[in-house]
């Protein structure tokens, strides 16, 4: 037995996490992409050493608080009541939450980590169901090294898991699923545990925090976070100390050794009236006089000033008739695009710094300018409000546009010179000259709007509560339309069902780049044509007839009447 001992010590070592002997010289990160976990293992000075004890994917980590994540991402996806949660005072776990006497809500009871709020207990989670819905995630029950997932009532902090295992129930979770969990989880870099990290993450990082004690050590922390990139890639990461003091610590090292993010959906919707302050006397193309409709080539525009003006267009602009036979453009675009187009026509991206508060302060003016209109939010090009680009935006402006997705300032009416500073209003010259000396984006933002403060808005602004009769009618209702809708030019069924979001106010509208639709509840016949309605600009998203309304209303009512031959 004695001579056993050094075998069984070098076993233990090696099972033990690499923060246990490094303290808080180190830091583990890993993520899941293209089938694969890899790793990194972060030194301070920089030094490249060899990863000891050995990282991979058996390492076992401390579930910790990131049990939280799961049961949100399960609520959310499955329509389970998240009621608001009231602090009594009793409960130790509520320094988390609230005060006594205040509420908690759902996007900040898992950005703060407030357990009694996500207690599966509270939500009445049922063990039956949860299993079925994470087999369908995982595509066999969850068992083996995912036998952590197995049982709501089972999920504890102390519970130590396969860190692949960990990474991959993450990437089985589909971005429509996600969306909420990832709205909630931008707040961390904002005023969270990871408050003041945004300046170096953007808007990259959706991640759940979590702290735990060593294993085998009581008095020693740990902490990291875990969730998502941008792209949807899972991530982890994980070091000695409080997820607070990990993030103070690792921010810079750790957002320069992420993997490069892709290009995710650009969400939202924004039409952008060109040239509003100079008529347009005629649009050639390549072949002579374009005709009305979509745009797909070079073009020339002449103004009636006499100026001539050189674009592309990709399908996203629109030409149209206005009253009277006068031409004028429109474009459709997602928020990023715009937001690009912004960039490239105000300003440019040769100070990284500069554009990227530029990108947010543009976003701001959007948010605080625009008229939602049909579900898409309408802005015209003017040197009075807003120039933005009638071409494709150019790379760099949407490396910078991504990289600031959702971050708007919050709190103070935001406008932007180009080389005139006054109160409220940021002048790009200066912001360029403060960059070069230094100055990250946020400083440059605090020092033109004074008061307001880094917060994010959802590219659409509406948050989706489910409907969940609506959804039922039109899943029983697609199979039956299509043979119909496959003998439909330009039609692509949803690559999934569609999510059916209640609206507050305005008219119906489906938001194609998150394939949602709004509306009110199923009550009457013609709520059941606006269902199809919305559904149909979803199937005809890549198709010119997608934004004739006659024509498809007259094919909604058809469909409609399709379920009542079928009864």
């Amino acid at each position: 037995m004695r001579a056993a001992l050094p075998a069984l010590m070098a076993t233990l070592l090696l099972a033990a996490p690499a923060w246990s002997q490094s303290s808080s010289k180190s830091l583990d990160v890993a993520w899941w992409k293209d089938g694969k976990m890899e790793v990194r293992q972060l030194r301070q000075g920089g030094a490249t050493l060899p990863l000891s004890p050995p990282f991979d994917g058996t390492r076992q980590v401390p579930l910790a608080s990131l049990w939280k994540l799961f049961v949100y991402v399960y609520a959310s996806d499955n329509k389970v009541a998240m009621p608001d949660y009231r602090c009594g005072g009793r409960d130790p776990e509520e320094v988390y939450c609230c005060d006594a006497g205040q509420r908690i809500g759902h996007d900040a009871g898992l950005a703060q980590s407030c357990g009694p709020f996500l207690s599966p207990k509270r939500l009445m989670i049922a063990p039956a169901s949860w299993r079925q819905y994470w087999t369908g995630r995982l595509g066999s029950a969850p068992a083996g090294d995912f036998a952590w997932l197995a049982n709501p009532e089972q999920l504890a902090p102390k519970r130590m898991v396969r860190l692949d295992s960990l990474l991959r129930a993450l990437d089985s979770i589909p971005a429509a699923s996600r969306v909420d969990a990832e709205a909630a989880l931008l707040r961390v870099v904002l005023d969270g545990r990871g408050f003041g990290t945004a300046r170096w993450f953007g808007s990259q990082l959706r991640v759940k925090t979590y702290s735990w004690h060593e294993q085998h050590r009581a008095d020693k922390r740990i902490g990291g976070a875990a969730g998502w990139l941008a792209d949807g890639t899972p991530i982890w990461f994980g070091g000695a100390g409080g997820s607070s003091n990990v993030f103070e610590q690792w921010a810079p090292r750790l957002a320069a050794s992420l993997p490069k993010v892709g290009a995710a959906d650009d969400g939202g919707c924004v039409v952008v009236d060109y040239f509003k302050r100079y008529p347009i006397r005629a649009v050639r193309g390549e072949r002579g006089m374009a005709a009305a409709g979509p745009l797909n080539g070079r073009y020339h525009v002449q103004f009636e000033n006499g100026q001539n003006l050189a674009l592309r267009s990709n399908g996203e602009l629109m030409l149209l008739q206005e009253k009277g036979g006068r031409p004028h453009l429109r474009g459709r675009f997602g928020v990023n695009e715009y937001v690009a187009r912004v960039l490239d026509r105000e300003a440019n991206t040769g100070e990284p710094e500069a554009a990227k508060a530029l990108a947010i302060a543009a976003r701001t003016y959007l948010q605080q300018n625009a008229v939602t209109v049909a579900g898409c939010q309408q802005i015209a090009d003017s040197s009075a409000t807003q120039r933005v680009s009638p071409s494709p935006a150019t790379p760099a402006a949407l490396d910078i546009a991504r990289w600031t997705d959702q971050l708007i300032v919050d709190g103070v009416t935001v406008r932007y010179h180009s080389t005139l500073p006054s109160e409220g209003t940021m002048a790009w010259s200066e912001a360029v000259r403060q960059a070069r000396q230094g100055k990250h984006y946020d400083e440059l933002l605090a020092m033109a709007y004074p008061g307001g403060a880094l917060s994010t808005f959802g590219n659409t602004g509406a948050r989706c509560r489910r409907l969940a009769q609506n959804e039922d009618w039109l899943a029983r209702s697609v199979p039956r339309w299509q043979r119909v809708l496959l003998r439909e030019a330009g039609y692509e069924a949803p690559p999934q069902a569609p999510l059916v979001c209640a609206l507050s106010s305005g008219a119906p509208y489906s938001e194609q780049s998150r394939n949602r639709i709004f509306m009110r509840p199923l009550a009457t016949r013609e709520d059941r044509i606006t269902l199809a309605h919305e559904y149909l600009h979803l199937g005809l998203r890549r198709h010119p007839r997608g934004q004739d309304e006659e024509y498809v209303e007259r094919l909604a009512r058809r469909l409609v009447d399709l379920n009542l031959e079928a009864l």
